[in-house]
């Protein structure tokens, strides 16, 4: 974890996607679709199914729509079949950006994406050229008042447990990909509560931003997110919790 205010950047943008829910149900509708052509429609044998399926339903996703789209995925129904594609490139002071989409058309994804980033003071960079930054890794935030860092780290050891840092009062734990879901449901057998859980890419390195500069980035990436295609978008900057509290009473 860097020093930065991960968890605040966590809860911006989790908001701004929440206030959007047919957004996020689409987004959600592509991940898992992608996940059951790749591998298969058993969430216990397909872990990335099974991942895309929980954050569903912890959105509160019908369970009709879900199968739908899994039954798309697997050919059982027709559907739009999606291509996955990352984009690298820089934003405003430099800060590194990786963009993950799920495309049924890259030809009209990759200038619209361009554009975006031209426009904000941000450019794509060639394939490889940010990605070196960044590390897969599971990690879900426990809510407050819970437990505490040395509880879980004692219980969590033995299920492949890399880090766990308390911020703003929550419990951030970092794991490998591969044991996000051990101990996912390690947690919620404890009946502990969680305000986010996903697998994300982490940078060891961070670009520190002012608050002009930090201004320029969260907008760029909102335009991003917003983007009907991306999926995630991934960065390295440091904005002191500060700052980041100005903006976002600012708002």
């Amino acid at each position: 974890m860097s020093g930065h205010s991960k968890w605040a950047t966590i809860k911006r943008k989790k908001g701004a996607i929440d206030a959007k829910k047919g957004v996020l149900f689409s987004k959600l509708i592509k991940e898992i679709s992608v996940a059951a052509r790749a591998g298969g429609e058993d969430v216990n044998s397909n872990p990335r199914l099974r991942t895309a399926v929980l954050k569903a339903k912890e959105n509160n996703m019908p369970n009709d729509n879900i199968e739908r789209a899994i039954k798309k995925g697997t050919g059982a129904l027709e559907g739009v079949t999606y291509e996955e594609v990352r984009y690298e490139g820089y934003g405003p002071g430099g800060v590194a950006l990786l963009i993950d989409c799920l495309t049924d058309n890259k030809k009209r994804t990759t200038p619209e994406i361009r554009t975006i980033l031209s426009k904000s003071g941000g450019n794509l960079g060639e394939a490889g050229s940010v990605s070196y930054l960044f590390e897969r890794k599971g990690m879900i935030v426990i809510e407050p008042g819970q437990t505490t860092e040395e509880e879980m780290m004692e219980a969590l050891i033995d299920h492949g447990v890399e880090d766990i840092k308390a911020e703003e009062n929550s419990l951030i734990v970092i794991s490998k990909p591969e044991n996000y879901n051990d101990i996912y449901d390690f947690i919620k057998k404890k009946n502990l509560k969680t305000n986010f859980s996903e697998i994300t890419q982490i940078s060891g390195t961070t670009v520190k931003l002012d608050e002009k500069r930090a201004v320029q980035c969260l907008n760029l990436i909102e335009q991003i997110e917003n983007h009907d295609d991306v999926q995630n978008v991934y960065s390295n900057y440091d904005i002191s919790y500060d700052i980041m509290k100005k903006i976002s009473e600012g708002e």
